[in-house]
């Protein structure tokens, strides 16, 4: 069995999805513009440092979103993905995805974004296996705010693909593996991986592809 996962944000998407769902939730109202964008642009930057809190991240970034309730939640986001996410939504991003798909390839996306933003972004790639920071839920079936199990950040996202080879009885050694990412967040699965491929790196990643002869692919440039 060949593997193919791919990160979501600047890697399959030349944006960050939810850096921009909170940057679309203030521009609707929902949030007070110069507080939320001040708080936003301090967790994107922990991000980008590698050292964001993911649980405060999401009891954050999920706020609004939790208060609004799931049906205006809903319709915000169709408007998300018309505006924001299918105009991001890039040919050479597609064609890379389907010449896995052509070459009988399992494909997965594996983020750290949670699942409420991404599975609307992951059906619109035509991708239906999404690995996604899973969020609680209260009894009426709407989100909590808090993270439901482990979340698929940093070296969280082996764990999780981990469990997914377990639930199908396969192992490491029995799958290969190629995963796209942009990110030093995540270098445990870019480690992992059979064929690690640094995509549209930033500085400390492209730095290390280059010092360990990965593949670098600049699918944007």
């Amino acid at each position: 069995m060949k593997l193919a996962l791919f990160d979501l944000d600047h890697t399959l998407l030349p944006i960050d999805s939810d850096y921009s769902w909170g940057v679309f939730t203030t521009e609707i109202g929902w949030t007070d513009n110069d507080a939320f964008r001040q708080r936003n642009d301090e967790f994107y930057a922990h991000y980008q440092a590698g050292t964001l809190d993911i649980h405060d991240y999401v009891r954050f970034s999920t706020e609004a979103t939790r208060l609004k309730g799931a049906q205006e939640a809903a319709r915000a986001h169709a408007q998300f993905m018309r505006t924001v996410v299918q105009p991001a939504i890039q040919p050479q991003a597609l064609d890379l995805i389907r010449a896995h798909a052509q070459a009988g390839d399992q494909i997965m996306i594996v983020t750290a974004t949670n699942e409420f933003i991404t599975r609307p972004i992951a059906t619109a790639l035509g991708v239906s296996e999404l690995i996604a920071v899973e969020l609680e839920r209260d009894a009426t079936g709407w989100i909590t705010g808090e993270i439901k199990g482990t979340p698929s950040f940093r070296e969280g996202k082996v764990v999780r693909v981990n469990q997914w080879l377990a639930e199908r009885e396969w192992t490491w050694d029995a799958v290969e593996t190629t995963f796209y990412s942009d990110s030093i967040n995540d270098l445990a699965l870019l480690e992992k991986a059979t064929h690690p491929v640094a995509t549209n790196p930033d500085a400390r990643l492209r730095a290390l592809a280059t010092d360990r002869g990965w593949r670098i692919l600049d699918l944007f440039s």
